[in-house]
């Protein structure tokens, strides 16, 4: 068999199941650049396997994609510490509502280890079983269940709490935009939880507030101001979607740049507001 019709075979094997090795790699990682490269280095190692010695061509990827990502999340950890404000996850714009990693709980995620965030996204999320992921992450059955018990210990308070009907949540977002572009405080107001928190990542690279901001007087003020600057200049409503499982919208900036905003909803108020920003994040939305 030529090395044509090999990369042909391996592709047509491979394709598939790239959206779960993306998905994988994505909650791994919170990067949509990462995750992509992650899945092409699975890809080029997958070509050059010999395939008959696979019985399990799924579980092989799954295990190669979770290892690239665990060396990734090594050099990562390094990037974020010098990080410049709140760090928040690549935006996935989506149509529908995501369940199973929200925006919340990926910020969760980024307290645990390498090991209890695969442990955690391989069983909890994917549904694989213990000894499964033994052999993914090199570790033994009871190892795994220990890091599983640890890292939902950490993610517990992150676990979406309240439904939210999809449409609710996207007329909210709707009318959202409009009260904090528009100046009006009032209808903004009450919208808001008492404990509402903003978090807003602009990397160094856009305005953003470099802390999040905290609280229902203090997030009300950040809008009176933001209310001023958006009058002067118009910042227009691309869509609203689902950003990581949260209700939310894509807007343009009055300079020019796209911006996600996402509205985690508590008891129908908004509690917590999570802004990207940061251009170099939002690539994959132009």
């Amino acid at each position: 068999m030529s090395a044509d019709e090999i990369s042909e075979d391996a592709a047509l094997a491979f394709s598939p199941l790239r959206p779960k090795l993306m998905r994988v790699a994505y909650r791994m990682l919170g990067s949509v650049q990462d995750a992509e490269d992650m899945v092409q280095e699975t890809f080029i190692r997958w070509v050059k396997t010999d395939h008959d010695k696979v019985r399990d061509p799924e579980a092989f990827l799954c295990r190669t994609v979770t290892r690239l990502c665990l060396d990734q999340l090594k050099s990562a950890k390094r990037r974020r510490e010098t990080y410049i404000g709140p760090w928040l996850p690549e935006p996935l714009v989506e149509e529908e509502e995501v369940e199973d990693v929200t925006l919340p709980l990926m910020l969760a995620l980024e307290r645990l280890s390498p090991l209890e965030r695969a442990v955690f996204i391989l069983h909890d999320v994917f549904g694989m079983g213990f000894e499964e992921v033994a052999v993914i992450i090199q570790r033994d059955g009871a190892a795994c269940r220990q890091l599983a018990a640890r890292a939902r210990a950490h993610v517990r308070e992150a676990r979406p709490r309240f439904q939210l009907e999809k449409q609710h949540g996207l007329a909210l977002a709707e009318a959202f935009f409009a009260a904090s572009r528009s100046g009006d405080m009032e209808a903004l107001g009450a919208m808001l939880a008492a404990d509402v928190s903003l978090h807003a990542d602009g990397g160094g690279k856009r305005p953003a507030s470099v802390e999040p901001v905290f609280g229902f007087d203090a997030v009300m003020k950040l809008f009176e101001y933001l209310g001023t600057l958006f009058q002067k200049d118009d910042s227009k409503l691309v869509r609203t979607s689902f950003i990581n499982g949260l209700p939310g919208f894509v807007s343009l900036d009055p300079d020019g740049e796209l911006s996600t905003t996402a509205l985690g909803v508590e008891h129908g108020k908004i509690a917590a507001i999570y802004v990207m920003r940061n251009p170099d994040k939002l690539r994959h939305l132009h």
